[in-house]
């Protein structure tokens, strides 16, 4: 089907796919304060970004909520981006440095801790509250 659309012929390396999405996740459940702070911040920006799109005042404060709604909705998906390009960068380190598996069986391992540690931190939050 690609070949059709395509001239040329790519090869898509699914274990590689497989052990960033695997890191990633792990780094995402990890450094989940991290991973609040890039949604907050990129709230904060696409709100900002947007208020310069509208010409008057009127129209901009008529839709504010259904608009700030949507922008927490892209920031927490575009909050993904920066782990996935860290976690296809350990996992590249990790081929490199181990092999082609070991990605994923340590992505598998990494996600599972992190997990883990996440849930702790959760109910030791809600705990002190």
């Amino acid at each position: 089907m690609l070949t059709e659309i395509f001239p040329f012929s790519f090869e898509i390396d699914k274990i590689a796919i497989a052990g960033a999405t695997l890191w990633s996740l792990a780094l995402y459940l990890g450094l989940s304060s991290l991973s609040e702070k890039i949604i907050e911040l990129l709230n904060r920006w696409f709100n900002f970004a947007e208020g310069f799109l509208y010409v008057s005042k009127e129209e901009f404060e008529k839709t504010r909520k259904a608009r700030e709604s949507q922008n927490a909705f892209y920031a927490s998906v575009f909050s993904i981006v920066p782990f996935l390009a860290v976690g296809a960068l350990v996992n590249w380190l990790l081929d490199l440095g181990l092999g082609g598996s070991w990605g994923i069986s340590t992505g598998i391992l990494a996600c599972m801790g992190c997990g883990v540690y996440e849930l702790g931190r959760r109910t030791a939050q809600s705990e002190e509250e």
